[in-house]
């Protein structure tokens, strides 16, 4: 059996590149009909620049 992994970001076109609760529910929702489960969920800091930012990090699997 193979397995198949999604990773989803709040940089995905369906958040419109911000971060949006009900969206990414949505979006989790619509994947799990699919057969996609969440395996994970982190945030990951960047550096850049003078700044730094968070996002989010949703690891999803779908096994065959």
């Amino acid at each position: 059996m193979a397995a198949q992994y999604k990773v989803l970001t709040q940089r995905d076109r369906r958040f419109s590149g911000k971060f949006n609760p009900e969206a990414l529910e949505l979006a989790i929702n619509g994947y799990a009909v699919d057969g996609w489960v969440v395996k994970a969920a982190v945030t990951a800091e960047f550096k850049g620049g003078l700044s730094t930012r968070e996002e989010l990090i949703v690891i999803m699997e779908k096994v065959n």
